[in-house]
Formats: C-alpha cells, sequence, structure tokens
C-alpha cells in the first residue's frame, strides 16, 4: 500500500506530471523538493525553537500538499504538453 502511495508521487513515470516533457518534469520536480525542503527546515525550525506553534507546521504542510497537487492538475490541463 504505501509503495504505491510513495509511487505515485515519486515515480516520474506515474505521477500527475507523467504527462509532460521529461526536461519540464525534472525542472517541476526539482522545485517541488526545493519547496519541501524549505517546508520541512522551517517546520523542524518552528518545532525546535517554539513547540507551542504547531499549527504553523500544519499550515506549512497543508500549503505543499496544495501546491504539490495544484502543479500535478495544472501540469495535466496543460495543452500541447506531450
Amino acid at each position: 500500500m504505501f509503495k504505491n502511495i510513495f509511487g505515485s508521487v515519486m515515480d516520474p513515470e506515474r505521477n500527475g506530471l507523467s504527462d509532460v516533457p521529461k526536461v519540464v518534469r525534472f525542472q517541476l520536480m526539482l522545485a517541488l523538493s526545493f519547496m519541501w525542503s524549505i517546508i520541512f527546515c522551517i517546520s523542524a525550525g518552528i518545532f525546535v525553537w517554539l513547540p507551542g506553534y504547531m499549527l504553523a507546521h500544519v499550515v506549512l504542510l497543508l500549503l505543499g500538499i496544495f501546491g504539490t497537487s495544484w502543479i500535478f492538475k495544472t501540469s495535466q490541463s496543460t495543452p500541447g504538453s506531450q
């Protein structure tokens, strides 16, 4: 089950970016990796620095999930993506 979930996000042949050219797919996956790295660094810093700010951690996590979903859906609906 977890392997399927992981593959649906991380496998470039199965995720929402599978319809775009490989170069664009690589660029978008790179941008997403930077975005998630920043989100987790900020979240870890907030958690260690001020444990009372767990709401900020949840908001950042949700923004990352919605941002990733938006990029996947936008890439699928872009005309001429193949």
